[in-house]
Parts: structure tokens; sequence; C-alpha cells
């Protein structure tokens, strides 16, 4: 059992410690930002007494998502890197829909401008 407890302890060493570089720091960086969405929208939901989708939720996906990226590509990783760009597309979609319908909210009557 203490070889056991003693391999572990090596590994954790090999995979935290002697792997630590910029790009490991990157790496955690980004994924605290992804992991922010998901308290941002579990605190607003609980707020509303509802499900929620704050925007703060497609900022940090968006910020996390990039930073991730910019890690898989340093890590030439492909599978991560199309998981990755995907979601960047679909991040920047809903913020474009959530400005267009803040603007149309704006507008005499509510309506957005067609023209």
């Amino acid at each position: 059992m203490a070889d056991l407890f003693a391999s572990f302890g090596t590994w954790l060493h090999d995979v935290f410690v002697k792997q630590l570089d910029f790009w490991v720091i990157l790496g955690f960086v980004a994924q605290f930002f992804f992991m922010m969405r998901f308290i941002v929208q579990w605190l607003a939901s609980e707020k509303a007494k509802r499900s929620v989708v704050p925007v703060a939720f497609w900022f940090f996906s968006l910020g996390g998502g990039l930073l991730l990226l910019i890690y898989a590509i340093q890590r030439q990783d492909p599978v991560f890197i199309a998981g990755q760009a995907l979601g960047l597309i679909i991040y920047l979609r809903n913020l474009s829909l959530i400005r267009t319908e803040k603007r149309a909210s704006m507008l005499p009557g509510g309506e957005a401008d067609k023209s």
C-alpha cells in the first residue's frame, strides 16, 4: 500500500510540478474562466429561482474558450482544437443575438429596424 501512495505521489509530481510552464499556467487560467461561466449561471438561476443564462455566461465562455483554443493549438491537439473552435462560433453568435435583441428593444415600439 505504501508503494501505491509513493507511486501516486510521484505521478502527481510529474504531472503537476515537473510539467509546470507558461502553457500549463495558461491552460489552468483558461479552465478557470471556462468554469466561471457555470458559477455565474448557477448564481443567476438561484437568484431568479429559475434557470437563466446571463450575458456574463457567454463572455466567460468566449474568454475561456479562446484561451483554451490557444492552449490546444500550442499542444497540437486536433480534437481539442476542433471542439474549442466550434464553441467560439456558438458563443459569438449568442452574443450577437443578445446585442441585436438589446438594440431592437431600444427602438420605438420595441421592434427591430427591418431596413
